[in-house]
């Protein structure tokens, strides 16, 4: 435990401090605004100058190592289906077949079942598109369709194995693999619930979000038919079934078991899904390979900021952890005399406050749980494995390169993410853990 540990809390809190008025106050682009934070917070902590900087670049590589490939092939896919009608066709399907005022419903469910193979990322540049038609169509705030289809995203991400992060802290606590995934799915769908769609319905109607630039025009330029349903709905779904393979390849020894993980990587699926959106949505349209491909390199132009700005939030984040103040914050929690329900939750919401990641802050919490809160008489390891995810998934602010993705694709100033999108994983986490709370009651 660092000597200086408190003071290491106080230089933390005073860098979100700080990074706040940066960007609030001062109005500094937040990529520099992150940039500036970590430097100073590292200089602060007394981490050499130079370590403050191979910080700096570990965090910005592995925040963007995942995320660029996953974004830039999204942005492709986005694009094709934008040029086509397809997402414009989907919506007025998804519009008729559930109507106006069960749009949100149905993003929810979509979400909800996209998000339990794939990363959060992933759904996001695949769903994106759909949420903005669907805004577009009934002129109604971004928020309506968005948070439904990111809070099923995100708490799945958090709750549900094989998701990493659920997986690793069922392992690290001791909890059943089979458990924790029905466990977890049946407290995701209330959280998704009541802070996607009550909360999403209440905060769109006092904060209005427009669909974002970076969606495109708002009529389809290639041509006046729209492609198939059908067609559309294979381009979404064709991600997932791969990633979704890969996943059942890795849960059991099937027939061509490494061709299945190959090609249910993120990165396999998207650029599988980027040709055969090339193909069908682009050249079978009219284009010659030339401007198909000039269609997609145009895709990639709007991206630069938002990656700069997740690499920062990637860098902060590792400043952070390189100055030891997670692990002493966990520890010096770990002491209370609460409930290890509750000892668990605050820790892993103080890790996520802390460092931004989710999935590190919920295997992290977990490793400095473990040791304490296994075999604790009266609780289940699976109730302790869903009360440390659901403190994992509390907190996104402007550390965490979420937030800066959600504040990107939905065009969204710093306030009115924070009122959105913070605001949502806070109440799901709330919900989360009462909901644990209780079924510990009823089922010890």
């Amino acid at each position: 435990m660092p000597a200086n540990g408190a003071f290491l809390i106080f230089l933390t809190l005073a860098s979100i401090a700080v990074l706040l008025f940066l960007i609030l106050v001062v109005k500094l682009h937040a990529f520099l605004a992150l940039l500036l934070a970590s430097m100073a917070l590292g200089v602060a902590a007394g981490m050499p100058p130079d370590k403050v900087l191979k910080s700096i670049q570990a965090g910005f590589g592995d925040a963007l190592g995942f995320i660029a490939v996953v974004v830039g092939l999204g942005a492709m896919i986005g694009r094709y289906l934008e040029y086509s009608g397809g997402g414009r066709a989907l919506a007025d399907w998804l519009l008729e077949r559930f109507g106006t005022e069960r749009a949100a419903w149905a993003m929810l469910v979509a979400a909800f079942l996209v998000g339990l193979p794939i990363f959060f990322e992933v759904g996001v540049v695949i769903l994106a598109p759909v949420v903005w038609n669907l805004a577009r169509e009934t002129k109604r705030s971004l928020l309506v369709y968005g948070l439904p289809m990111l809070a099923a995203l995100t708490i799945t991400h958090s709750l549900v194995p094989p998701h990493p992060a659920p997986a690793a802290a069922a392992q690290l606590l001791g909890g059943d693999l089979s458990r924790t995934i029905l466990y977890g799915i049946a407290v995701s769908v209330p959280m998704a619930i009541v802070a996607g769609v009550f909360y999403g319905g209440w905060i769109a109607r006092r904060l209005f979000i427009p669909v974002p630039a970076m969606a495109g025009a708002a009529e389809p330029a290639g041509g006046p038919t729209a492609p198939p349903i059908p067609l559309v709905i294979f381009l979404l779904v064709l991600p997932v079934v791969l990633i979704f393979g890969a996943t059942l390849a890795n849960l059991a020894h099937v027939p061509f078991h490494n061709a299945a993980v190959f090609l249910g990587h993120p990165f396999a699926a998207l650029t599988i899904t980027v040709l055969v959106a090339l193909y069908f949505f682009g050249i079978r349209r009219g284009l010659t390979r030339d401007e198909a491909l000039k269609l997609a390199g145009e895709s990639l132009a709007p991206m630069g900021a938002l990656l700069c700005i997740m690499g920062g939030g990637g860098a902060f984040k590792q400043v952070i952890v390189d100055s030891g103040v997670g692990a002493y914050l966990g520890k010096l929690l770990i002491t209370s005399s609460i409930s290890p329900l509750v000892v668990v939750y605050v820790i892993a919401a103080a890790m996520r406050m802390a460092q931004g990641s989710a999935t590190v802050a919920i295997i992290t919490a977990a490793g400095i749980s473990a040791p304490i809160v296994k075999g604790i008489p009266g609780y289940s390891p699976d109730w302790l494995v869903l009360a440390l995810c659901c403190g994992g998934t509390a907190f996104s602010h402007v550390n965490d390169s979420g937030f800066w993705m959600v504040n990107q694709y939905f065009g969204m100033s710093v306030p009115e993410t924070l009122k959105s999108w913070t605001a949502m994983k806070i109440i799901s986490s709330a919900v989360g853990l009462a909901i644990v709370l209780a079924l510990h009651a009823l089922i010890p």
